[in-house]
């Protein structure tokens, strides 16, 4: 076991596997916005349960975040109550959420203030390879930094890729969602024209994934999440949503056209007014076929 005490803050469809790989290797320290459920892990898992950010801060050397979106990371490290507020000097807090750059480096700057470090490491692969530590990670930042948390990262990812500095690990996760939320509409539309001309959709997926229309959504979202109809990813409609106008706001800052990328944008986000909060992304085709409501589901 290392002498680095580890506090974990956010145990969703996530976090909770990401912490669990952490077991045995570091002392564990978990709080969740659910009082409950991290009284669950720590009964399940392992590892204690602090009761603050106040008191996960003081027991620990480095401080993993893992939450929907860079409002919650803010309140979490920020404030009175915060993470900086009470953390030890020179810990390294390693914020795994979806977040926005500009609020990232902003959050880099408030660590260097209280003498402590912070790099943005978020992760690729859903919540089944995080429960078998296999994501892809991302990231950003001191390259004196990334390598104190590598070891780490290597206990939840298979693949730890370099960005560049603070907030480009955010960049590149938001582009990645784009890019995945393109093909798996165009995957998606291709089937249902496919049904509709007399092919069968899990044939056209077949013949998809070893043909040049091959895609991570093709191989292993299609049958498993939509063509199923379980739309249980476990990465929901609204996060993705956030992703894509992070990646928008990336390309704005820049001047840069970007018009395939702004009419998805559009599309996913008129499936998630349809659908309301809580839905999977996989749910998306739901959204077209109301569009289409006089024709039969897939």
């Amino acid at each position: 076991m290392s002498s680095s005490s580890i506090g974990f803050v956010g145990l969703g469809a996530m976090g909770w596997p990401m912490a669990s790989r952490l077991l045995p290797a570091y002392p564990l320290c978990v709080i969740d916005i659910d009082a409950a459920r991290a009284a669950s892990f720590s009964e399940q898992i392992g590892g204690k349960r602090a009761r603050s950010l106040a008191e996960l801060a003081a027991a620990s050397d480095i401080v993993i975040t893992m939450l929907p979106t860079s409002r919650e990371v803010d309140a979490v490290l920020t404030g009175a109550t915060g993470v900086l507020a009470h953390c030890r000097k020179n810990t390294l807090i390693i914020e795994m959420s979806s977040g926005a750059p500009a609020q990232t480096k902003l959050f880099a700057s408030r660590a260097a203030e209280a003498d402590c470090s912070l790099i943005d490491a978020p992760v690729s692969g859903g919540v089944p390879r995080a429960r078998t530590g296999e994501l892809a990670v991302m990231v950003g930042g001191d390259a004196r930094d990334i390598r104190r948390a590598e070891p780490v990262l290597k206990l939840m990812g298979s693949t730890v890729l370099e960005t560049g500095p603070v907030g480009s690990g955010h960049a590149m996760k938001a582009l990645n969602n784009l890019v995945s939320a393109s093909t798996l509409l165009a995957t998606i539309e291709a089937v249902r024209v496919g049904e509709r001309a007399g092919l069968d959709p899990g044939r056209v997926v077949d013949i998809l994934n070893v043909s040049t229309g091959m895609s991570n959504s093709s191989l292993k979202k299609m049958h498993q999440f939509v063509l199923s109809r379980k739309f249980d990813s476990g990465f929901g409609l609204d996060l993705l949503v956030k992703d894509l106008n992070n990646a928008k706001a990336i390309g704005s800052e820049y001047g840069l056209s970007a018009p395939l990328s702004d009419r998805c944008i559009e599309v996913w986000e008129e499936a998630a007014a349809t659908l309301g909060r809580g839905q999977d992304h996989t749910a998306m085709v739901k959204a077209l076929e109301l569009k289409d409501a006089s024709l039969p589901p897939l």
